[in-house]
């Protein structure tokens, strides 16, 4: 795999972060106005996120390990 591939899929998991972050930003205002209901919303997208993060950061580590191709 090239380092370009590697490169964007850092680049897409730090994207990725950027959105976890503001996603948690956001379960932390409405825990604050005790909107259970909403929060919980959040929580599955919080978890899906996550999941997103670990794919992009198990790519670019393979493809980062992977012997470099002709």
């Amino acid at each position: 795999m090239s380092g370009n591939e590697t490169e964007a899929a850092l680049g897409r998991a730090e994207e990725l972060l950027e959105r976890l972050k503001a996603t948690r930003e956001e379960l932390e205002r409405l825990a604050a106005a005790e909107n259970a209901e909403a929060a919980v919303d959040v929580l599955a997208e919080l978890a899906e996120l996550a999941k997103e993060v670990e794919s992009e950061l198990t790519k670019a580590r393979a493809r980062a390990d992977a012997p470099p191709q002709p």
